[in-house]
């Protein structure tokens, strides 16, 4: 299972510091929420954030979109450096238009489902995406607690798409640490996303990492 670690636990005075260490870890991408104040309860960062993250880190840039009307914004985001963008199923009206304009851009598509929607509303787009995130808290708010009923969600997707023959992987964000990240991997998720658990880790970032690839030794350097 790979990791992503999400900026959003960072301390911003620190965040090139911090962004780093990263790069001396395996973790397999950096992980951006983008709130807007009203599609979820808080507010955080934008492009020129992505875009400042770009210039000093190699790994790739995975933007979550929590935000209302993201088609609005999918182009500048990809100028500003991302290489993945995740809208949620919950603001695209017309989902099939939103991915389609990620793909046209070069990148590639995720949708994400907040605890409470079914995995069933992506039946009709599966096929034509190349992630999909199950968020485990309520999108808002980093050092959230997990949600365990997340887990069956997350078995009877990772059903779907291997029923699917499908090359999709299946990501987990909120209240993830050195305890969850076993129990999602177990459940079937191959990314897994990361905050407090990596940026607040009393031993530091890289022993932070280090512990919740556990005993994987497949995971990318």
């Amino acid at each position: 299972m790979k990791i992503a670690p999400s900026v959003l636990a960072a301390d911003f005075a620190r965040l090139g510091q911090q962004v780093e260490q990263l790069n001396q870890t395996r973790a397999d991408r950096l992980h951006v929420d983008v709130m807007d104040g009203v599609f979820v309860p808080n507010l955080s960062m934008g492009p020129l954030v992505v875009e400042a993250l770009k210039r000093i880190t190699p790994l790739p840039l995975e933007v979550h979109l929590m935000i209302v009307q993201p088609e609005r914004h999918l182009e500048v985001f990809a100028q500003a450096g991302a290489a993945s963008l995740i809208v949620h199923q919950e603001a695209c009206p017309h989902l099939h238009r939103t991915v389609q304009q990620i793909k046209d851009l070069g990148l590639k598509a995720g949708v994400a489902l907040n605890p409470a929607t079914p995995i069933g509303l992506l039946d009709e787009i599966l096929i034509d995406l190349d992630l999909v995130l199950l968020m485990t808290v309520n999108p808002g708010f980093g050092g959230q607690t997990f949600i365990e009923s997340s887990l069956d969600k997350l078995r009877r997707l990772r059903a779907r798409i291997d029923e699917l023959g499908l090359d999709c992987e299946l990501e987990v964000d909120g209240g993830i640490n050195a305890a969850t990240a076993p129990r999602v991997k177990q459940a079937g998720a191959t990314v897994a996303v990361a905050g407090t658990a990596v940026f607040a880790h009393p031993q530091g970032i890289v022993q932070a990492v280090k512990g919740l690839y556990g005993n994987d030794t497949t995971a990318t350097p």
